[in-house]
C-alpha cells in the first residue's frame, strides 16, 4: 500500500528493543517451563522434545535414532540435539534444544524484517517492526519453541528461502529448498511457486491472447529456474542418499513413507479426524489390512490438498506476490491436511507479517477482528470437545468433535478465500491493492 506521509518512530519500538523484547519473552518462558516441569505433573515440555532427545541419546551410544519408537524425523534433527545426550540429568544441558529452537525463532524474525523492507522500501522502521512482531512477540510462537518443538528451525529455512528468491540468490535458494524438503516434506509445495515466480516474461504472441498463463510458461526454462531446480535436487538427493546409507530402510519409512498412511487422531483439528479414528480402530481389530480400504483412505487423502496447495495456488498467485502465495499455499496445506495440530499453525503464521500490509483484514478492521474471533472460537469449541474425550474419557466424537472439526475447517476455508482474493489483487508497493 502506498505510504501516506512519513511516520514517526516510537522510541519504545526500535529494532534493538523489539529483538530484546523477543529474547526476553523466550527466556522467561524457558525458565518458567523448567519450573513447571519441576513442580507440576502437567509438564510444560512437549512430548516431542523427549522423542528428539531420546533419539539423540541413541545416536550418542552408537545406535540409530529410529531405535526410538515414534521418531519420524530426519536424523539431522537428532544430530543437532546431540549435546542434550551428554548430561540428561542436568536440566540446562538437557534443554539445549529448546534454546536452539527459540534462537531460530528470533533469526526467522530478523529475516521477516529484511523481507518486509525489501518488499516495502517506503515503510518506516516502526511500521515494519510492528508487522514483524506478529512473529517475534507472539506468545504462541514463543511458547511452542520453548516447549521443545522444532518448528522454529523449519521457519528459518522457509523464510530464508523466500528471502533468497527475492534477492535472486538462486543457488542459495535451491540449497535451502532441498534442505527444507529433507527436513520436513511439506516445503516441496513452494517449488512450483519459486519456479513460476522466476519464469521470464516473454513477448505475448497473438495466438496466446486471452491466455495469461502461456506468457510466463514460455519463459519457465531459464538460467535461474535451472539453477534452483538442479541445486535443490542435488542437495535433497545427497542428504537422502547419505541418510539411507547410514540408516537404510528405516530412514525412508519413518521420515517419508510413514506420512502417507499415518492415522493420528489425537489433538487433530482436521475434518478427517473422526474417519482416521474409525480407520485406526478397524486396523487394530484386524478388520483392515495395509492394502485394504482403510490403507487407501490414508494414502489418498492428500490428493485434494496437494492439487490446491502445490498446483492451483502457485499458478494463480506466485507472480502476484510470492510471500502472499506461500501464505495461501501453507494455509491451504494445513487446513486440508489429514493431521492438523496447533504446531502446524506456525507454518503459516510466519508469512502473516508479509501479507498484512496489504490485507483486507488490516484495511477493514471489523473484518480482521471477525476472522480472528471466529478462528479462535472455532478452535475453542474443538478443544472443549477434545478435552471431554481425552481428559474426561467421554465419547464426544459425534456430533461434538466431528461438527467442531467441520466448523473450524469452514472458518479456515473462508479466511483462505479472503487471502487468495487479496493476493490475486495485489499490485505491488506503488499500486497497493487493486479494487
Amino acid at each position: 500500500m502506498p505510504q501516506k506521509g512519513k511516520e514517526r518512530t516510537s522510541p519504545l519500538f526500535t529494532t534493538p528493543l523489539v529483538f530484546t523484547y523477543a529474547a526476553t519473552l523466550r527466556i522467561i518462558l524457558f525458565f518458567y517451563g523448567l519450573y513447571q516441569d519441576a513442580i507440576s505433573p502437567l509438564k510444560y515440555t512437549d512430548i516431542d522434545y523427549f522423542v528428539f532427545t531420546d533419539a539423540s541419546s541413541f545416536l550418542a551410544h552408537g545406535h540409530s535414532p529410529y531405535d526410538r519408537a515414534t521418531y519420524r524425523y530426519t536424523p539431522l534433527l537428532a544430530w543437532l540435539l546431540l549435546p542434550t545426550a551428554s548430561s540428561t540429568s542436568h536440566v540446562l544441558i538437557f534443554s539445549f534444544g529448546k534454546a536452539l529452537f527459540a534462537a531460530a525463532d528470533i533469526l526467522a524474525g530478523a529475516l521477516i524484517l529484511r523481507v518486509l523492507r525489501k518488499q516495502h522500501p517506503a515503510m518506516s522502521e516502526s511500521r515494519a517492526l510492528k508487522y514483524a512482531s506478529i512473529w517475534l512477540l507472539n506468545p504462541m510462537v514463543a511458547t511452542i519453541s520453548t516447549r521443545g518443538s522444532s518448528e522454529g528451525l523449519l521457519g528459518v529455512l522457509v523464510i530464508a528461502l523466500l528471502w533468497a528468491v527475492l534477492e535472486r540468490r538462486v543457488v542459495l535458494a535451491g540449497a535451502l529448498l532441498g534442505l527444507s524438503v529433507h527436513f520436513k516434506i511439506y516445503p516441496f509445495i513452494y517449488g512450483g511457486s519459486v519456479l513460476w515466480f522466476l519464469a521470464t516474461d516473454q513477448p505475448q504472441s497473438p495466438a496466446a491472447a486471452g491466455w495469461r498463463l502461456w506468457n510466463p510458461l514460455r519463459g519457465l526454462i531459464n538460467r535461474d529456474t535451472v539453477l534452483v531446480t538442479s541445486t535443490a535436487l542435488a542437495i535433497f538427493t545427497l542428504l537422502n542418499a547419505t541418510m539411507y546409507a547410514l540408516y537404510g530402510g528405516d530412514f525412508l519409512q519413518h521420515t517419508f513413507f510413514h506420512h502417507l498412511t499415518r492415522v493420528d487422531h489425537r489433538h487433530n483439528f482436521s475434518p478427517y479426524n473422526t474417519l482416521l479414528y474409525l480407520s485406526s480402530s478397524a486396523s487394530a481389530r484386524g478388520l483392515v489390512s495395509g492394502g485394504g480400504a482403510g490403507g487407501s483412505f490414508e494414502s489418498l487423502a492428500f490428493i485434494p490438498q496437494l492439487v490446491l496447495s502445490a498446483i492451483v495456488l502457485p499458478l494463480v498467485l506466485a507472480r502476484k506476490d510470492l510471500a502472499g502465495c506461500m501464505l495461501a499455499q501453507t494455509f491451504a496445506f494445513v487446513a486440508w491436511n489429514k493431521v492438523c495440530t496447533s504446531q502446524y499453525f506456525l507454518w503459516y503464521i510466519i508469512f502473516l507479517p508479509l501479507y498484512l500490509p496489504y490485507s483486507s483484514f488490516t484495511r477493514r478492521p471489523k473484518l480482521g477482528l471477525s476472522a480472528a474471533l471466529l478462528w479462535v472460537v472455532a478452535q475453542a469449541l474443538w478443544l472443549h470437545q477434545g478435552f471431554r474425550l481425552e481428559f474426561l474419557g467421554l465419547s464426544s466424537f459425534v456430533p461434538g468433535l466431528f461438527v467442531a472439526s467441520l466448523l473450524f475447517f469452514a472458518v479456515n476455508v473462508w479466511i483462505l478465500g479472503v487471502v487468495v482474493t487479496d493476493v490475486g489483487a495485489y499490485a505491488g508497493e506503488d499500486g497497493g491493492v487493486v479494487a
